[in-house]
């Protein structure tokens, strides 16, 4: 039987996996292929947000993501699970924060630094095959580039195949986190990527961890409690919205039956009322 793994795609465990000073060379790797850079090119990293607070595991509406500095470059990496409404607004709202939060009093605008966002998420965002989407800054008819200082990235889960190709470390890193296994962690470990294996085995340490299965269960249920949360608050709005739209109907009728000479009387029998 499967022991009962977490699962990297939980924002904590993916930020607890990830912020450990002693998992470096798997960060190492994983920023590497998901920004396609040489390896060898990465000189430092520095994560700006390694703590955990307890409010941020309980409480809904709060992001656990990992924002850190790549040599000379600004990255932020969330995870998420659910879609939200207006989430394309969000994303492109922490991005200009990220972008513009690092310039100081006195910077001239030449200082910004290049600022990536890397968003994986458990949702079909896109109408395209491809799990990997980037955006950046063009002129819409010759494609020019405005500056290389903006790149926005997603990566679509629900698009990963579930065949392991050892060849295509991005593939591989996503089905890593994507994984809900321990028949999926060993396809993995099979491949004999080192920094694959490594993670799979910080996985698997994670999971006979009591306290990370008890802050993942946290976890689990805030992010559960927002989801029912947005819902009752769409479904409270569209029913408000009907009965709006009933109201301002019956006002139309009662205005034309007026028009035409009925009492308010016999405008109200006509409506019920």
């Amino acid at each position: 039987m499967d022991r009962n793994i977490v699962k990297a795609k939980l924002d904590i465990i993916f930020k607890t996996m990830f912020s450990k000073s002693e998992n470096e060379d798997i960060l190492h790797s994983f920023l590497s292929t998901m920004l396609e850079l040489p390896y060898d090119s990465i000189k430092e990293i520095v994560i700006q947000n390694s703590e955990i607070l307890p409010e941020t595991i309980t409480g809904k509406f709060s992001r656990l993501d990992l924002k850190m500095q790549v040599d000379d470059k600004l990255v932020n990496v969330e995870m998420q699970i659910k879609n939200e409404p207006d989430f394309n607004d969000r994303v492109l709202y922490y991005w200009s924060k990220l972008y513009s939060g690092d310039l100081k009093s006195g910077d001239e605008y030449g200082d910004l630094k290049q600022s990536i966002s890397i968003n994986i998420i458990n949702f079909n965002m896109f109408e395209c095959p491809e799990f990997h989407s980037c955006f950046k800054v063009l002129e819409v008819n010759r494609h020019e580039l405005l500056t290389d200082k903006c790149a926005i990235h997603f990566f679509e889960l629900k698009k990963i195949n579930k065949k392991i190709n050892k060849n295509n470390r991005m593939e591989l890193w996503l089905q890593l986190i994507n994984a809900e296994s321990e028949e999926e962690l060993e396809m993995l470990r099979q491949t004999n990527v080192p920094e694959i294996q490594k993670a799979v085995m910080v996985i698997h340490q994670m999971s006979e961890d009591e306290k990370i299965q008890e802050l993942a269960r946290l976890r689990e249920k805030a992010l559960h409690d927002e989801a029912s949360a947005l819902g009752h608050a769409r479904r409270e709005g569209e029913q408000i919205g009907i009965e709006k739209g009933m109201e301002k109907k019956e006002q139309e009728i009662a205005k034309r039956l007026k028009e035409l000479g009925l009492s308010d009387d016999m405008i109200k029998a006509a409506l019920n009322k």
